[in-house]
């Protein structure tokens, strides 16, 4: 799988940690985020690794800060993605099994870097089963095209 991701200052530590350990489980990375020692605004980082999902360079996004909020709402103002933030295995499952996330957010400030791991390796191994959940997918894309559609 082909994979984005970013971070801000806050979260430099966890994204290098969760980089080499996509990579060792044989997924591609490549990296929107600062560099030690760099800043930025968090929602620039955000806005590019959705955009770079969003147009389909990219299956999925990780996108670290802080929280994971701000990214999470941030990376949510892109056409077309849906991010959630996920500090545990359930949730990270449930927002690809059910909701079809093309995106994930973290803190650093909130969460370990082991348990990262483990729940990124959760997510990265769901996919989507749409059943039941389709129709609540197809209509939150409806939604976001009534929205759309108003602005223009």
């Amino acid at each position: 799988m082909k994979i984005a991701i970013g971070c801000d200052e806050a979260a430099v530590r966890l994204r290098d940690a969760l980089k080499d350990h996509v990579a060792e489980k044989g997924h591609e990375i490549t990296d929107f985020g600062v560099k030690e020692g760099e800043s930025t605004l968090y929602p620039d980082v955000a806005k590019k690794v959705a955009e770079e999902v969003a147009t389909g360079n990219f299956d999925r996004g990780i996108i670290l800060c802080g929280t994971g909020i701000g990214m999470a709402i941030t990376a949510n103002k892109v056409p077309g993605i849906r991010a959630t933030v996920a500090h545990d295995v359930y949730s990270a499952e449930r927002s690809i099994k059910s909701n079809n996330c093309q995106v994930i957010t973290m803190g650093e400030r909130v969460i370990g870097v082991e348990r990262a791991k483990t729940i990124i390796d959760a997510w990265l191994d769901s996919e989507f089963t749409g059943g039941r959940s389709l129709p609540k997918v197809e209509r939150m894309i409806e939604i976001e095209e009534e929205y759309r559609n108003q602005r223009g």
